[in-house]
């Protein structure tokens, strides 16, 4: 078989997939791209058995048809190597010689037998099929997937949990420390159905809708897995197993006191004082008459810092600690100017609100304090 391919466009589309390809697979052959050419349509597979990608790419004038298996980390740093230039790629199906010439040199590579690599497994149970925009799908994991939990104990928490109506979709994530509850009411699902999609499958839809922002995303959802289907890019993963906790029953409803800030402002100011906390990374606000006033300190070091900054607050003085890391992240993941908080008492979860929502979009963060 023979197919002719400019060298990066073909980079762009294996550097797409090797996202998926795990460096320690339980199978050799997983170490490796699949091609398949089949008629004038060349399509490259990657998987860890859990998630799995595909791309595809037209290839006018290729000659033949079959599968093979390339190298994944010589074939990438062959072709990052190159300059952007017409590829000729040559297989010798008797004995997988794979030649890959352009118009100053040749390489060969001896590939492994296509009909060796795990098929894609068959989907058990009812099929529901979900459109969304490109953007939906990507705000949906972009304003989420900070928080997923790491903690291999709470696998539920590994993944961000998709709660999705009749009449919008609510995505979900949590690291028992803070929440995250992102939801688009500008959709209409017409459907009701449940998951939790890992990190790993997530973060690299995230990387793929972003180039492609503008078109449809086709959600095939099967009883324990999905396939995303946008543009040239096929992505199918399995789900997490286990039931998600009713996460709207830990935010606070009675949280009255009420902090408006400028982001800026604030993560600013927070990342200077940062420098001088502690191992732990306490920083204590003080919110009082209109300002807050940020201190940190580490007894270890003899190091100490404060600050002050406007905000509209009336109410008692209230001191509360937060993990700096963690507040510098959530204000890192809100775009309006201006942020809320909402508060009760030093123990209580606060929450954070981007001050104006966009339409037909609702993002609320929880964030636990620390003690002081």
């Amino acid at each position: 078989m023979k197919f002719n391919i400019q060298s990066k466009l073909l980079l762009s589309h294996l550097t797409a997939v090797s996202k998926v390809i795990s460096n320690k697979n339980a199978y050799a052959i997983l170490d490796n791209f699949l091609f398949e050419l089949e008629g004038e349509r060349l399509v490259v597979t990657g998987s860890d058995m859990e998630t799995r990608m595909t791309t595809t790419i037209e290839v006018p004038g290729a000659e033949g048809g079959g599968r093979f298996a390339v190298d994944v980390k010589r074939m990438l740093n062959l072709l990052k190597e190159l300059p952007d230039t017409a590829l000729t790629i040559d297989v010798d199906e008797a004995t997988l010689n794979v030649t890959i010439s352009y118009l100053n040199g040749k390489f060969d590579i001896v590939a492994l037998n296509g009909e060796d690599y795990p098929l894609k497994a068959q989907g058990e149970g009812e099929t529901q099929v979900l459109r969304l925009t490109a953007k939906d799908v990507y705000d949906g994991i972009q304003h989420t997937l900070f928080a997923v939990g790491t903690d291999e104990m709470h696998p539920q928490f590994m993944g961000i949990f998709w709660d999705i109506k009749a009449d919008g979709i609510t995505f979900v994530a949590s690291d028992s420390h803070k929440l995250v509850r992102y939801t688009k009411s500008n959709v209409v699902p017409n459907m009701e159905r449940t998951f939790i999609l890992p990190a790993k499958p997530a973060s690299i839809l995230s990387t793929v809708l972003d180039k492609n922002g503008n078109g449809e995303v086709v959600i095939t959802i099967e009883d324990t897995s999905a396939t995303f289907e946008m543009g040239a890019y096929q992505l199918t993963c399995r789900f997490i197993n286990g039931r998600y906790p009713n996460y709207n029953s830990v935010i606070p409803q009675d949280n009255d006191l009420r902090v408006v800030v400028d982001r800026l402002t604030l993560f600013t100011a927070l990342r200077r004082v940062a420098i001088f906390a502690n191992v732990g990374g306490l920083v204590k606000l003080v919110f009082n008459n209109n300002s807050i006033s940020l201190n940190a300190q580490d007894l270890d070091h003899a190091t100490r810092a404060e600050e002050h900054i406007m905000c509209e607050y009336e109410g008692n003085e209230l001191e509360m600690g937060f993990k700096h890391s963690d507040v510098i992240e959530v204000l890192n993941n809100i775009d309006s100017e201006s942020v809320v908080i909402k508060l009760k008492d030093a123990g209580r979860a606060g929450i954070f609100l981007p001050s104006e929502q966009n339409e037909g979009e609702e993002l609320l963060i929880l964030q636990m304090p620390m003690m002081i």
